[in-house]
Formats: C-alpha cells, sequence, structure tokens
C-alpha cells in the first residue's frame, strides 16, 4: 500500500514532524512492506513555520519581540523567494503562558509580539502570517499599538473559519481553554465588540482566529485563506494524495472545532475528493461517526482509548501513538494498491 501520512502536531506533545515519525515507526512494525510518505503539516498554528522551511528552505530569521505576557521570547519566521512566513503562536503563544496564570493573563495577554515580528519581516514583497493557537483575546489591539505601515501584501493563513464575535466567536468559543472564566468571557466579548476599527471585518470568516487577530489584520487590509489549505498547496499534499491509496493524518483533539477549517479536515476532504479513504489519529476523539464522515473521515482513533486513559498517552507520548498506528496498520494494510 501507498500510505500518505499527513499529520499536524499533538499540542503541547509532539511536533508535526514527531507525529509522523511515530505513526510511520509504528505503522512499518505491523506492515513493514508498505510504502509510506511522511508529510508533517500545520493549519496556521503551531509548527507553521518549521513545516514551511522543511518543505520550501529559505532563511530561518530569529527575532525577539514581545511575548503574550509581555517578557521577551525569541521568535523564528522564515524568508523564502520575497515572502515572509511569520507564525504569531511564537510571538503570543498559549503555549507561551504557563498554565497557573492563565486564568490572571486571560484579559491582558498580548499580540504586541505579532506586530513587532511584522515590522522585523516588512521588507518582503509578501508577509504571510500564520494564525492559531494563541493565548490572547485582544482583537490584535497590541499589534495594533506597534505595526509600522505594511507596504507589503499581507495573507492571514487562519486556522479556523470562526467571526469574531457571537457564540462562535473569539471569547465565547475559545476564551475558556485560554483560562479566562465565564465573567471575563462576557467582558472579553463586550471588549471585542467596542473595537470600532474591527466593526467591517467582524462578521467573516476567520476574524475570530487567535482571538481576534484575524480581524485586526483584516483590518490592514490582509487577505483570509485557510491556513491548512496554504500548506496543503505549499507542501505539494495533492499530488501525494493523487498516488495514495490510505491517507492518514491526526491531531492532538479531534473535536467540533476540528470541522470548522482545521487541517485534519482539509486533508480528509482532499482524500475523499479523489476517492482514498482517509483515517485520523488523534490523542482523544469527541467527534461522532456521522460527523466525521461527512468530513470524509472513514474512521478515527483515540491514543487514549488506546493507552487506556490520557495519563497513559501522555507519559509516552510518541510510544503510545507508534502502538496504535500499529493497530490501525493492522486494520488497513489488507487494501489492495490501485
Amino acid at each position: 500500500m501507498r500510505v500518505v501520512i499527513a499529520p499536524d502536531c499533538f499540542g503541547g506533545t509532539l511536533t508535526a514532524r514527531e507525529v509522523a515519525r511515530a505513526v510511520a515507526d509504528g505503522w512499518l512494525r505491523a506492515a513493514p512492506g508498505d510504502h509510506l510518505d511522511r508529510r508533517p503539516l500545520a493549519d496556521g498554528g503551531p509548527g507553521f513555520v518549521d513545516v514551511l522551511h522543511a518543505a520550501l528552505g529559505g532563511d530561518l530569521r530569529v527575532t525577539t519581540v514581545t511575548g503574550p505576557l509581555g517578557t521577551p521570547v525569541e521568535a523564528t519566521w522564515l524568508e523564502h523567494d520575497g515572502t515572509a512566513y511569520v507564525e504569531s503562536a511564537q510571538a503570543c503563544g498559549l503555549h507561551l503562558v504557563p498554565a497557573d496564570r492563565r486564568a490572571g493573563s486571560a484579559e491582558t495577554a498580548t499580540t504586541r509580539g505579532v506586530g513587532e515580528l511584522l515590522n522585523a519581516a516588512r521588507g518582503a514583497r509578501v508577509i504571510v502570517v500564520g494564525l492559531g493557537g494563541s493565548g490572547t483575546t485582544d482583537g490584535g489591539a497590541g499589534l495594533r499599538e506597534v505595526v509600522l505601515p505594511v507596504t507589503a501584501r499581507l495573507v492571514a493563513a487562519a486556522d479556523v473559519e470562526n467571526p469574531l464575535l457571537g457564540p462562535h466567536g473569539a471569547a465565547r468559543t475559545f476564551g475558556p481553554q485560554k483560562g479566562a472564566s465565564p465573567e471575563a468571557v462576557e467582558r472579553l466579548e463586550a471588549r471585542l465588540a467596542g473595537m470600532d476599527e474591527l466593526a467591517a471585518v467582524r462578521d467573516l470568516p476567520g476574524a475570530g482566529a487567535a482571538g481576534g487577530l484575524g480581524a485586526a489584520l483584516m483590518a490592514l487590509g490582509a487577505t483570509v485563506e485557510s491556513g491548512a489549505g496554504l500548506v496543503r498547496s505549499l507542501t505539494g499534499l495533492d499530488a501525494a494524495l493523487d498516488r495514495a491509496d490510505l491517507v492518514v493524518t491526526g491531531e492532538g483533539s479531534f473535536d467540533w472545532q476540528s470541522l470548522r477549517g482545521k487541517l485534519v479536515t482539509a486533508v480528509a476532504r482532499g482524500a475523499a475528493d479523489r476517492g482514498v479513504p482517509c483515517v485520523v489519529l488523534a490523542g482523544q476523539v469527541s467527534v461522532g461517526r456521522r460527523e466525521a464522515s461527512a468530513a470524509g473521515v472513514a474512521e478515527s482513533y483515540a491514543v487514549a482509548d488506546h493507552a487506556g486513559s490520557v495519563e497513559a498517552s501522555l507519559a509516552d507520548p510518541a510510544g503510545t501513538l507508534a502502538d496504535l498506528a500499529g493497530h490501525v496498520a493492522r486494520q488497513w494494510s489488507h487494501l489492495r494498491s490501485r
């Protein structure tokens, strides 16, 4: 069989490249005759620059910027053929906020460092900003305080399709994940609603990405693209899917948010367009079979269920994922190559 392994990262535990390696290791132990094509991916969130650098080459630049808590952090961006690829999570990511400080920082975490990254990359003809995995819900206020006039063409590579406000907006959907209490969520919602400079774009898909950073970039003239779709194109995934008998994708949590523009959905739809089955390996799975099938997913598997518990899966993330991959290979590797 020709198997394409095209996962996102497992947030906080494994990078996309580590996920692809673990899946390949486990798969080959169970089905050593299969041909594996590893294609680690990202959807605009953590790993965006790493994945694109591995696929495109180019020059990595390191810039010290203001982190979400106001302290300096180092952020790496990629320059390739006149285009700068910036990963917002490197400047304002949730992973930069210690768990015991999230409740206190949910209303104060800043995107200032993303603006500083744009300033560092302003010599490029095009600046692509990967959105996702943020620890902020400031509507890009920090960015707008420091960003210099942008002459480059701006592209917001969003990891979700959510608008800025409402039940599916930045505060009410993602605020609790960043430590916001119910009361803080409502204050954040009111603050975002009061940002008149974002009024013209707040209902557009992707405006709620990265805590409203999507809306701030749109207000600066950015066009919005699916981060997953952009990475899929730049890494040559479509050509790999054309040759595949089976596609394996995955992420840390396969949940309802996965169905709103996340990478696994983009991969599954690409496979479905070619009549190729796609399976999802995730840390945890909460999407029902019907919803998964509608998104193009033939089957989904949870590492936590296979390992016996979330704690067991986290004790050895790569090892338990490899074990699950071997289990899945034994189920699927009998398919005939086309």
